[in-house]
C-alpha cells in the first residue's frame, strides 16, 4: 500500500492544501493537550484618514500569547506606539487567560525594545542570515 505513495514537491501549494496539513496537525496537537482556544489577537494603528501605520498581529492559544509582527511606519516609530500595541495585547491576553508571551525578533529589529519590556532571550539562531542572529524571547505575564 505504501508502495503507492509519492512525494511531490510544489512550490506554490493551494490554500486548501496548507490548511488541510495545518488542519490536521492541530487536530492532533488538541488531541493531546485536551483544548483548543486559538484566538487571533490583532491591533492596528491608522492615522487621521484611517490608513493603516501600524500594528501587531498575534494570538492566544494554551495561557501563550504569540506575537507574530509588530511593525510600526518608520515616521511613527520611537513615540510609544509600539509600547502601547505590545502592552495592549498583553492586557488582552491576560484577560483570556494567558501566563506568558513569546516572540521572535533580530538583532536588527527590536530586539533591545523587548528586553526593556520584560522579555527575555531563551533562544538565538546565529547567521540566520549571513551574520545576523535571530532571537527568541519570552516574558512571564503574571
Amino acid at each position: 500500500m505504501t508502495d503507492s505513495l509519492k512525494i511531490f514537491f510544489e512550490e506554490k501549494p493551494s490554500r486548501e492544501d496548507r490548511e488541510f496539513i495545518a488542519d490536521n496537525l492541530d487536530k492532533f496537537n488538541c488531541s493531546r493537550v485536551g483544548y483548543d482556544d486559538f484566538k487571533p489577537l490583532n491591533y492596528f494603528l491608522r492615522d487621521e484618514n484611517n490608513a493603516l501605520v501600524g500594528g501587531l498581529i498575534a494570538a492566544t492559544l494554551w495561557q501563550w500569547l504569540h506575537i507574530d509582527f509588530l511593525w510600526l511606519k518608520e515616521k511613527y516609530r520611537n513615540q510609544g506606539f509600539g509600547r502601547k500595541l505590545l502592552l495592549a495585547s498583553e492586557e488582552k491576553a491576560i484577560e483570556r487567560g494567558c501566563r506568558f508571551a513569546y516572540l521572535d525578533t533580530w538583532e536588527f529589529q527590536a530586539k533591545e525594545f523587548y528586553l526593556k519590556l520584560g522579555y527575555e532571550v531563551f533562544g538565538e539562531l546565529p547567521n540566520f542570515p549571513n551574520s545576523h542572529s535571530r532571537y527568541y524571547l519570552k516574558k512571564n505575564l503574571q
